[in-house]
């Protein structure tokens, strides 16, 4: 290097210092909110779908934070999250009638099916969830829970309620404290029976022997609801981003992108904000 290189050396690496100060604070700028939501619309992929077309409108990052339906509500009563994209119409109400989230909107929907061997050794196979499990319990055939409080434990638990049968009531019942994809794994490997949601079921690879053997029952609509958690409870919250969100995904360009987000052409979540 020539004497000139190395009387300019130290001045363009302090050139290089203003470039960089800027990126560093243009991230750090970068609004983002925490969005508690279920395994089901997470590895769905109805996400990586839907949140990169509102950071494109809004600027905003969305953080999800994947768990049960009951998880990602105490969460919202914790603080923890600003927005909550769920899916247990009950446990929703109830958060709203507390206080700790403002209002709940609904979203979209799509439905549970009962997921089982081909062979179907209970014979459950047919459009009502009532009958199937108790066809699964008079046979004592291999069922996996979520067991985790979520909105499917929650509808599985409602439909064992109805056909009266208090799981676990047989040997073959196991809870694994799971998301949907794990509980999925493990009926395929173990060839039993499950109640999903048919946006994981559909993205799920490793599905073995399984398929859907019940459904059509309108037992098994599955409503998704949105909700801003309450600044008055948790100050913390980021009110104005995350109602932004709330207002985008409920809007027509919000509900086009959702209605849009297919695998093998079949369309996984409906819509229906403006019902």
């Amino acid at each position: 290097m020539n004497i000139f290189g190395r009387f300019f050396k130290p001045f363009r690496a302090l050139a290089l210092v203003p470039v960089a100060l800027a990126a560093t604070l243009s991230i750090a700028q970068t609004p983002s909110i925490v969005m508690a939501s279920t395994t089901s619309t997470e590895q769905s992929g109805l996400f990586g779908h839907l949140l990169p077309e509102f950071k494109k409108t809004s600027g905003i990052d969305v953080k999800v934070v994947a768990v049960g339906t009951g998880q990602a509500i105490d969460m919202g009563r914790r603080g923890d999250a600003d927005v909550l994209f769920v899916h247990d119409q009950v446990a929703e109400e109830k958060v709203v009638a507390e206080g700790f989230a403002i209002k709940r909107y609904p979203v979209m929907y799509n439905d549970f099916v009962l997921i089982g061997p081909a062979a179907d050794p209970a014979q459950v196979k047919g459009r009502d969830i009532v009958d199937a499990l108790k066809k699964v319990n008079a046979a004592n055939a291999g069922f996996i829970s979520r067991g985790d409080k979520s909105g499917t434990h929650a509808a599985e638990l409602r439909y064992w309620k109805t056909a009266g049968v208090e799981p676990p009531a047989f040997s073959g019942y196991k809870a694994c404290g799971c998301g949907m994809g794990p509980a999925l794994n493990m009926a395929a490997s173990l060839g039993a029976y499950v109640l999903a949601d048919r946006g994981t079921w559909l993205s799920f690879k490793n599905r073995a022997d399984l398929a859907v053997l019940v459904e059509g029952d309108r037992r098994l609509f599955n409503q998704y609801g949105v909700m801003v958690v309450n600044p008055v409870k948790h100050p913390q919250t980021k009110v104005v981003e995350a109602q932004k969100f709330v207002d985008w995904v409920i809007s027509p360009a919000g509900q086009g992108v959702i209605a849009s987000y297919r695998i093998n052409g079949e369309q996984l979540f409906f819509p229906n904000a403006a019902q």
